[in-house]
């Protein structure tokens, strides 16, 4: 399942207390200060692990506490530091304070580490503050509070080629023909209510990943359908494939709609390289796909792909121009 948002709550350990101490030995009658440091406080830091695809266990577990500092002890020793908590990640997660809506940080590479909150210092015993002037003070610090901070994290899947289309497109059965992915195919609009991921095998040990998106409608941009919560995860991707059905009535008009849903979401993926895949070709007669072969799509100068997801007819090509657009 693929969970892409949580709220959780993060709490870094505390510093420990400075000691107040003194030497007791036999032969020093006036021993001078020998309080220790306290340890610092844990933090709490996030991995990205590229072999993590959801966030699910944060609807499990919603809030995490390190260990706070140990005390500063006698004879100058220092207490122990609290233990870090490391919280491992998807790529692609994207954490924000939940107060401010700030982004602090951007999974985008495997291994990547950030530090979200950060342990209390311990504070220095009483051994640290002796002077000429006095020579046993009997004072130490008390440690820091670690930082405390709710926050908000979202997953944006990261694939190179993002499928496009209205409900019952045929990209789920495109996707589950030309890699492993298994998503739930069916004859009714909004088969596919979760993204869905699959790695394409391209021939002499080549490779790419492609993002099933559940399907677009008019008015998407405004939460329509499954609006917003899915369009994000197109952002990321490298290339756009707008799929659109070969028995539709107006194929141009659909390619309008969907490019004008993507534009009023974010202009950005209006940029995107995309192309055009249009599906079930073995619904058609010759003459339909005569017709159909003969189209021009604006901003696309890359042609077109014509398939059947069922048959396999067309998807050789479909890959080829898919892996010209990725290395172009």
């Amino acid at each position: 399942m693929l969970i892409d948002f949580a709220e959780i709550e993060v709490i870094a350990g505390d510093g420990g207390d400075g000691a107040v101490a003194f030497r007791r030995e036999k032969y020093v009658p006036k021993g001078g200060p020998a309080g220790g440091n306290g340890g610092d406080g844990g933090n709490i830091e996030f991995i990205a692990d590229e072999n993590l695809n959801t966030l699910l266990d944060f609807r499990y577990k919603k809030k995490y506490t390190a260990k706070s500092g140990q005390p500063g002890g006698s004879s100058l020793k220092d207490g122990k530091n609290g233990d870090n908590i490391l919280i491992k990640v998807p790529v692609g997660t994207i954490i924000k304070s939940a107060d401010d809506k700030k982004v602090l940080f951007d999974f985008k590479v495997n291994g990547e580490r950030f530090v979200v909150a950060k342990g209390g210092r311990g504070g220095k015993g009483n051994s640290n503050f002796a002077t000429p002037v006095n020579r046993t003070p009997r004072y130490a610090e008390p440690g820091r509070k670690g930082e405390q901070k709710l926050l908000t994290l979202e997953l944006k899947l990261i694939a190179d080629v993002g499928l496009v289309g209205f409900p019952n497109a045929g990209k789920s059965t495109l996707i589950s023909r030309i890699s492993e992915a298994k998503p739930k195919i069916a004859d009714y609009p909004f088969t596919t209510l979760e993204p869905n991921l699959g790695i394409v095998r391209y021939k002499n040990y080549n490779s790419f990943t492609v993002a099933d998106i559940p399907g677009i409608i008019e008015g998407a941009h405004k939460g329509k359908g499954l609006g917003t919560k899915f369009l994000k995860h197109i952002e990321r991707t490298r290339v756009l494939l707008i799929l659109i059905e070969g028995d539709c009535e107006d194929i141009p008009s659909r390619y309008t709609i969907l490019l004008k849903e993507l534009y009023r979401y974010n202009k950005e993926l209006y940029k995107k390289r995309r192309h055009v895949v249009i599906t079930k070709s073995d619904l058609l007669n010759d003459k339909e796909l005569r017709k159909i072969k003969r189209l021009k799509f604006k901003d696309v100068n890359t042609g077109l792909s014509v398939i059947s997801a069922v048959s396999g007819d067309g998807l050789p090509v479909l890959l080829d121009n898919i892996w010209k657009l990725l290395k172009g």
